[in-house]
């Protein structure tokens, strides 16, 4: 990729990503209401424990990673961009399959998406400095010039990203139906789109799967991985309960990669720039689905018990009321979920479990 005169993604590549990011956006938007905002503020301790994940646990492991692996300048800072990046509807998806908190993972997405307009430039700030240094001493191709992260055209990125989902909450607004039809359709396009977006650029740019440095690979799959781990195991010592769990974990890992391409592709000059970092975007992109999809296998086989036994105790509270509360023989239920709230009735678990 040194000295490439043409990006990476192609024009017809560029244009397909614009309308995924309009999709998965305006589709986000469209799952959105009032109560959800709401929701932000009653279960802030929870969002609380995600936004530390988010915006604490993966920019400091994106960070750890470029260092530890000594990245070459424009991959470590795609890489602390990825790790900077708020959830996307993705994670929504993988958490209600996961039998994960569906309601607390759009809260989650929610919060970090607003508070992504000042925290990426913030954390890009603390995190970048010292990459950027180096390419402006030595820049893509082993020529100096001056380099500075555009954090102006980011925000404007971040912008005209949340701007569909505006659009989205109005069609809500208006149309619930049609709303509800944008919501589902929504991340099935989109996963249509990046699909055939990675496999193109692989078929196009083969020679860069065989010449990409090994420790490159390494990062784009570790990110991930690192977070849902770090998401599961802070949000367990946090005290939150198996279903809230899964969904910060799931939440935590699965970053919204379609930003980081609008964000690379808007705001930065460079050609040779543009294409190592979309490389590693297209690399994180893409091994995140396999990743995200056997970690959500282990968790809904890991929470099939105390999601049944929430199901079962919503069902009784239909049939006895709210403040009923189920009782179950003690070996029944695992003692990681014992005092699990389904147990004693806490309201969200109605949405979490399809009601």
């Amino acid at each position: 990729m040194n000295g490439e005169e043409t990006l990476i993604l192609h024009a017809v590549d560029q244009a397909l990503l614009a309308l995924m990011i309009v999709i998965i956006m305006f589709g986000m938007g469209a799952g959105l209401t009032v109560a959800d905002f709401r929701a932000v503020a009653r279960r802030w301790r929870l969002v609380a424990i995600g936004f530390g994940s988010q915006f604490g646990l993966m920019p400091l492991l994106a960070f750890a990673l470029a260092w530890g692996l000594r990245l070459e300048p424009a991959h470590a800072i795609a890489l602390i961009l990825v790790g900077t990046l708020p959830g996307g509807s993705t994670s929504n998806m993988f958490t209600y399959f996961a039998r994960g908190a569906v309601a607390l993972s759009i809260s989650m997405t929610t919060a970090s998406t607003l508070a992504a307009l000042f925290m990426m430039p913030l954390l890009l700030h603390i995190y970048t400095p010292m990459f950027a240094a180096q390419l402006a001493a030595h820049g893509v191709d082993g020529t100096a010039h001056e380099f500075v992260i555009p954090v102006g055209n980011i925000i404007m990125s971040l912008v005209l990203v949340l701007v569909p989902v505006i659009g989205g909450m109005i069609l809500r607004r208006y149309s619930r139906g049609w709303a509800k039809a944008a919501e589902d359709t929504a991340g099935f396009m989109a996963m249509i789109v990046i699909v055939y977006l990675i496999t193109s650029t692989f078929i196009r740019h083969f020679s860069l799967v065989l010449t990409t440095a090994p420790q490159v690979y390494i990062a784009a799959i570790t990110v991930g991985l690192s977070g849902f781990f770090f998401g599961f195991i802070v949000s367990r010592w946090c005290g939150a309960f198996p279903i809230h769990q899964r969904a910060i974990a799931l939440e935590t890992g699965i970053q919204n990669g379609p930003i980081a391409f609008a964000i690379i592709l808007l705001s930065f000059d460079s050609i040779a720039l543009k294409n190592q970092m979309l490389w590693l975007g297209i690399l994180y992109s893409t091994f995140i689905v396999i990743t995200s999809s056997v970690f959500t296998l282990w968790l809904r086989r890991r929470g099939q018990r105390d999601w049944e036994i929430t199901k079962n105790t919503l069902v009784h509270r239909r049939l006895f009321g709210h403040h009923f509360v189920s009782r179950y023989p003690p070996a029944f239920v695992p003692a990681r979920i014992r005092h699990d709230p389904a147990q004693g009735g806490l309201e969200e678990t109605k949405r979490d479990a399809g009601t």
